[in-house]
């Protein structure tokens, strides 16, 4: 499918409401050395991080994402180390002034070209669909509950196009939707026959 923005901005909104829902301190996460609380620290730093996106789109003046690599690395760092209570304040913070600050975009600014972590240039109107990716699929990593078939279905079409986009030349495999979704992202599931796919997002 063609996402709109419309589309992505839906998807943050939903996608936050259900990572944040769900999100709990104690415990690992489906991700390979990554606990709960990485994975809460990392959703934090994101939403401040696209937020510097969105602040360049604004004002006009270049804001990377991230300092350096290493500021990126020490950010979670940062939230592993907080209470939960401090973390979960963080969280909800970071999320909320994103959201806030994605509603307060004009047309000019959705037209900006803005950089993203991995360096390519990008329209802002990418930034709430990066958003949403991460929302969504580390939703499903909490390994509370969420799955990818609770995921909307547009979204999950809109996953896999853009995952297919990115990884190139991928074998067709039929399957659920939400199966798919997560073979490609490389996550767990049950499709017979699915090439294993490295590490995604």
């Amino acid at each position: 499918m063609t996402r709109t923005l419309d589309d992505a901005l839906r998807w943050t909104q939903q996608g936050t409401e259900l990572f944040l829902d769900a999100v709990a301190y104690d415990g690992e996460s489906l991700l390979p050395g990554w606990s709960r609380r990485h994975l809460a620290a990392h959703v934090a730093a994101n939403g401040e991080a696209l937020g510097n996106l969105v602040h360049w789109a604004t004002t006009g003046i270049p804001t990377p994402m991230y300092r350096s690599p290493e500021a990126r690395v020490a950010d979670i760092e940062r939230g592993i180390a907080m209470s939960p209570n401090d973390l979960d304040a963080w969280l909800r913070r970071s999320a909320a002034t994103l959201i806030s600050s994605l509603r307060r975009m004009t047309p000019d600014h959705w037209a900006t070209e803005v950089v993203t972590a991995q360096g390519r240039t990008v329209p802002a109107t990418d930034i709430p669909w990066l958003r949403a990716r991460e929302v969504y699929v580390h939703a499903v990593d909490l390994d509370l509950g969420v799955t990818y078939a609770s995921l909307p279905d547009d979204f999950l079409e809109a996953l896999c196009a853009n995952v297919l986009a990115k990884r190139g030349s991928v074998p067709h495999v039929d399957g659920p939707l939400a199966e798919r979704a997560a073979w490609l992202t490389g996550r767990t599931h049950r499709l017979e026959g699915a090439p294993g796919l490295g590490p995604w997002l």
